[in-house]
């Protein structure tokens, strides 16, 4: 049976969009804290060495640990906001100094896992970065996350980010990418945050991952009161 549909014409590309169709109206159905609590669990983005998946491994993250040490010298940051903090691979190897330090993740056992990390300038609590009230902080840390988002959770997220009184924000974009898709949340793309939907204006400071498959893969710095009331 399966051998004669694939001689019908135009069978492969149909059920190979009705599965993405499928994949995808389930993800939307899904509630954001089961959807990366799953994805956790099954360990779906397959890194041998971080949970959180390849970007967070150590060679991956060789740039921004560097980078970020001197973010927060230049611009004097005392406190800051890692949401998602993920399972705190890469970032617990950065020289942070003792600047106060708070983890937030949805996944709660990313959180139980993460508490044996904590000390005097460090902690880590469970927030939902879309609607949970957030800590005012000199810099938010949003690294590998919007990416992940819909077009509307990405909405809720800068506004809660905005919400938060906080001075800088930190986040993953894709400056040379021409188009954006809206995805299901769980999903993945390449954001260009400077572009449509979002026209976020031009960042105080980009960052270069040199990641090897995605050449413009970027870490960018905006004042948080720059993005208030002028994105999607």
């Amino acid at each position: 049976m399966k051998k004669t549909l694939k001689l019908i014409p135009g069978v492969d590309w149909f059920w190979s969009h009705a599965n993405t169709w499928c994949k995808t109206t389930l993800l939307r159905l899904k509630k954001t804290e089961d959807v990366f609590t799953d994805i956790y669990e099954k360990n779906y983005w397959g890194d041998r060495e971080s949970a959180s998946g390849p970007g967070s491994n150590m060679e991956e993250t060789k740039v921004i640990r560097q980078e970020l040490s001197h973010i927060v010298s230049s611009y004097r940051v005392l406190s800051l906001l890692d949401i998602p903090c993920g399972d705190f691979h890469w970032l617990k190897e950065a020289n942070l100094g003792e600047v106060s330090y708070i983890g937030a993740d949805i996944v709660n056992q990313l959180i139980d896992n993460n508490k044996r990390y904590e000390n005097s300038h460090r902690q880590f609590v469970r927030l939902n970065i879309l609607k949970d009230r957030l800590p005012q902080v000199d810099l938010i840390l949003v690294r590998d996350c919007l990416v992940h988002f819909s077009y509307s959770d990405i909405a809720k997220a800068v506004d809660n980010i905005c919400a938060s009184g906080s001075k800088y924000l930190l986040a993953t974009t894709f400056p040379d990418k021409e188009n954006n898709i809206n995805i299901a949340t769980g999903q993945w793309f390449p954001l260009n945050l400077q572009i449509a939907p979002f026209f976020f204006p031009q960042p105080v400071l980009i960052i270069n991952e040199n990641n090897p498959e995605y050449p413009d893969k970027s870490l960018a710095l905006w004042r948080i009161a720059d993005i208030k009331g002028k994105h999607l």
